[in-house]
């Protein structure tokens, strides 16, 4: 590594919120960084490519120029950014050290440092970073904007004012009607006293969006996403309202909510019936932290499980959020930031 000012890019891709993990820690770092976006060919914006180092998947006209002088370090995140990152520490003749945000999805010895939530099942090894929750925050002067805008239409609805934030279906959730309804059930029951303000958001079920146009409380608003709605809720909300509720695939709203220190419920959506993933998750389980294990994840044989239950488990262990049903936290705790580990572990690669 240089000596001089390293040079950094960040390698980032078509998801705001991944993007934004990386910019926390630019920022952070205090570091001059260059941002190489890289885009994917349409087929790959949903479609996951195979995993190799390469820019096959990648958009040539919307994506950034790769060319040298390579860097000596990259930050990235994701699958479709991570593959970039890899093709381009190959062109480097192995000189740029890569820090991942997230599992990879093989090859973990060519990564400097991996930084991971508690969601992913790692196995333990020094360059693995695990901290309790991804480093996405909001950003708290756009909710101040925004709550000044909205504050007059706020004045007018009754308190409290209860956020029903709605996701969508992700593995391993199953989010169809039925689930929709059961929400809306216990949704409801809390929000008798007050104002229940719904948003969804763009991964949500047209299925869903419909059973809650159907059976809408006289004391609640449906906002429902739309890329060409600009007259959008959710950060006014994340402002004003007095209490949430945030289904549980949605890791980004939950922890918003969390790091704002509002009083937050999770609803745990149900799990699909999928024996196949069910056994991938315990055989992930079992095999994380023996050795047959280790090689096994280390040459790609086996994958890094992921476990959204366990994000769920934390914010109730630390008293930040409650299953929905249960009577909610008191405003003001928030989790402990863990970025500056993020910075430490960093500056020891490039000093």
């Amino acid at each position: 590594m240089s000596k001089q000012t390293p040079r950094i890019w960040l390698v980032t891709g078509d998801k705001p919120g991944d993007n934004a993990q990386i910019e926390i820690i630019a920022e952070a770092l205090g570091l001059p960084c260059e941002i190489k976006r890289m885009l994917p060919r349409p087929e790959y914006v949903l479609g996951k490519p195979r995993f190799k180092a390469s820019l096959y998947h990648l958009d040539p006209e919307r994506s950034d120029s790769l060319e040298p002088p390579w860097p000596d370090l990259i930050i990235t995140i994701g699958r479709r950014p991570s593959m970039a990152a890899l093709w381009i520490q190959q062109q480097s003749g192995g000189h740029s050290k890569i820090v991942l945000l997230g599992r990879p999805k093989r090859w973990m010895n060519r990564f400097s440092l991996i930084i991971v939530p508690s969601q992913y099942r790692m196995p333990d090894d020094p360059k693995v970073l695990q901290l309790d929750f991804p480093l996405m925050r909001s950003n708290e002067q756009a909710i101040a904007r925004a709550s000044q805008e909205w504050a007059k239409r706020f004045a007018e609805l009754p308190r409290p004012i209860t956020a029903l934030m709605v996701g969508g279906q992700t593995k391993p959730f199953r989010f169809d009607a039925d689930a929709a309804r059961q929400l809306l059930a216990q949704t409801s029951t809390l929000s008798d006293n007050g104002f229940l303000y719904i948003t969804t958001s763009r991964r949500t079920p047209e299925a869903v969006i419909q059973v809650f146009r159907e059976n809408l409380p006289s004391n609640a608003k449906l906002y429902c996403w739309s890329p060409d709605n600009t007259d959008n809720p959710y950060l006014a909300l994340l402002g004003l309202a007095d209490r949430f509720i945030v289904t549980g695939d949605s890791m980004s709203m939950m922890i918003e909510v969390a790091r704002l220190g509002k009083p937050l419920a999770i609803y745990p959506l149900p799990v699909q019936r999928n024996i196949f993933r069910k056994l991938q998750h315990r055989l992930g389980n079992w095999l994380r932290g023996k050795k047959a294990g280790e090689l096994l994840y280390k040459t790609g044989m086996v994958g890094y499980t992921r476990d959204l239950t366990a994000i769920h488990q934390l914010l109730y262990d630390k008293g930040l959020a409650v299953p929905l049903g249960q009577t909610l936290p008191s405003p003001g705790k928030k989790p402990e930031d863990e970025l500056q580990r993020v910075v430490v572990s960093i500056n020891k690669l490039i000093n």
